[in-house]
């Protein structure tokens, strides 16, 4: 067993060297330094590496990340939620912006100024995206009719700008499945474009078949896994069919006391076969706007 080491910060300290120290300090921080290592070894072992996660995440700075990590290539896929798009889009053209968790939500409201948490978005954003979408609709359309969430994804990484998350997988061709894309804003645009255009259909059950051409020609499969919900699921329900994922790094502030898939821990996927029951996990209880920073200089 190793130590408890009192946590001293120096001068000049790095990232990378206080995660590490982190490994020896006990509770989530021990966790931190763990996950890093464990992605770490993902990297070396040559894994096909998925990152999920939910959407209130896009909306976050920790989009910066997110679109690091696929410039930098860390990740071979993604699995997330049609907010997601909705945020990537939208902050590709307009900020959100910083408030408070305690703010008067019904005053909120009436200034047509909607919350994430303590993350503001106004509703002129929204109707930037109405007028975004509307041309990304009609100019795939004008390609294809029945299409995957993965391949709108795409053709919408290469309309957007330099920076965005979508364009940095449509250059790296890192796929973007969205299993409930319809679930966002997005999914309502849809919903208003085929009124005119029953042509246009969105088949999320084709991007099974390429989701499963990855999981199936991967050597070895691992997953960073932050929050839970339909991405985390619709991950490890792929796995299932390679018996598991090898690795799984999972930071989630959700509870399994519930039996939620969110709070649902690495031992109960195993159970399931959807992690092998020799895959090696790590678990940080923390917010991801925390923990991934500290992991993504880690592993830098």
């Amino acid at each position: 067993m190793e130590r408890i080491e009192d946590l001293k910060v120096e001068r000049g300290e790095t990232a990378k060297s206080l995660t590490r120290k982190l490994g020896t300090t006990g509770f989530q921080g021990s966790w931190v330094s763990d996950a890093a290592e464990l992605i770490k070894k993902m990297r070396k072992e040559k894994c096909t590496v998925f990152l999920t996660f939910t959407a209130n995440m896009m909306a976050s700075g920790l989009r910066g990340i997110f679109t690091q990590m696929i410039e930098e290539g860390l990740v071979d896929a993604v699995i997330t939620t049609g907010g997601s798009i909705d945020h990537d889009i939208i902050k590709s053209h307009k900020p959100y912006l910083l408030g408070d968790y305690y703010l008067d939500d019904v005053k909120l409201h009436k200034k047509g100024v909607n919350r994430i948490g303590n993350i503001l978005v106004p509703n002129n954003r929204y109707l930037l995206l109405e007028r975004k979408i509307g041309g990304y609709f009609k100019a795939f359309n004008r390609m294809q009719d029945v299409f995957a969430p993965s391949e709108l994804n795409e053709f919408m990484g290469s309309q957007l700008p330099k920076g965005s998350f979508l364009n940095a997988c449509n250059r790296k061709a890192v796929p973007v499945f969205c299993p409930g894309m319809v679930d966002s804003a997005i999914g309502m645009h849809l919903y208003f474009y085929r009124q005119d255009h029953k042509d246009f259909i969105m088949n999320p059950a084709a991007d099974l078949e390429r989701l499963g051409d990855i999981v199936f020609n991967a050597k070895k499969t691992g997953g960073i896994v932050l929050g839970g919900g339909i991405s985390k699921h619709h991950l490890i329900g792929a796995n299932l069919m390679r018996g598991g994922l090898d690795y799984a790094v999972y930071v989630t502030t959700a509870a399994e006391y519930d039996g939620s898939l969110s709070g649902a821990q690495p031992r109960e996927a195993k159970s399931w076969g959807k992690i092998k029951e020799t895959g090696s996990t790590v678990t940080v209880h923390c917010d991801a706007t925390l923990a991934l920073p500290l992991i993504t200089a880690a592993i830098r």
